[in-house]
């Protein structure tokens, strides 16, 4: 049987038949996730329903030193933020592939005078995580993209391998909800930066060394 639920009161569910108790009960969280519009009631009934259906699990992370530690415990914290993410609306090819595609999408897009400028700098920055990983891993950033850019969907390029392949198979990947939440935060830093009246940058070593940010005076 069950005790009384609440929004923050668990159900405790006993059946001397096994799952047919728990079985509906699970049928019942996962409606309440479907029609809740509450974040965190979202997340207190999916917190429940791992703990119904056997999906929890503890991670013991240990090290040598306190940093250490630290580090290992934000590195293990970042992989189950974005499993959750990935759960949450599905994955696509990792190592800037799934932003390199999109760049195929901006030729449709007829504009002219300024917003065309608008478009060839939003393709370059589609480009750049790409460009990018590989410039990390020693390989020209420019000839890696273009390869990608011809490649068909999923391969990519593996930074870890240096080989051209199929991204998925390689698991290589990036859940949905991060690409997404990257373009659009970079997009608002854009905008805010091409609104604003000043910015504040840290000039090189030494006092003769300006600001490389086009514009800038010191």
């Amino acid at each position: 049987m069950a005790e009384e639920v609440g929004e923050a009161k668990p159900a405790n569910l006993q059946s001397r038949s096994g799952s047919a108790d728990a079985g509906k009960r699970v049928a019942q969280i996962r409606k309440g996730i479907d029609d809740t519009d509450s974040e965190y009631d979202r997340e207190k009934f999916q917190e429940r329903l791992a703990k119904l259906v056997g999906g929890v699990a503890v991670v013991s992370v240990g090290a040598a030193t306190e940093a250490e530690m630290k580090q290992t415990k934000a590195r293990m914290e970042d992989a189950l933020h974005a499993t959750r993410a990935a759960v949450e609306e599905g994955i696509l090819p990792g190592g800037g592939t799934a932003l390199l595609r999109c760049v195929k999408g901006l030729d449709e897009v007829k504009a002219k005078g300024d917003e065309k400028i608008g478009v060839e700098i939003v393709r370059r920055a589609l480009q750049s995580p790409t460009k990018q990983i590989a410039k990390n891993a020693g390989q020209d950033g420019s000839v890696v993209a273009d390869e990608v850019h011809r490649a068909e969907d999923p391969h990519g390029y593996n930074a870890l391998t240096g080989v051209y392949e199929d991204l998925f198979a390689a698991g290589v990947i990036d859940p949905t909800k991060v690409v997404k939440s990257a373009l659009t935060n970079a997009a608002s830093i854009a905008g805010l930066m091409l609104t604003t009246q000043c910015l504040v940058t840290k000039t090189g070593e030494g006092e003769d060394k300006l600001p490389t940010v086009a514009g800038a005076v010191r």
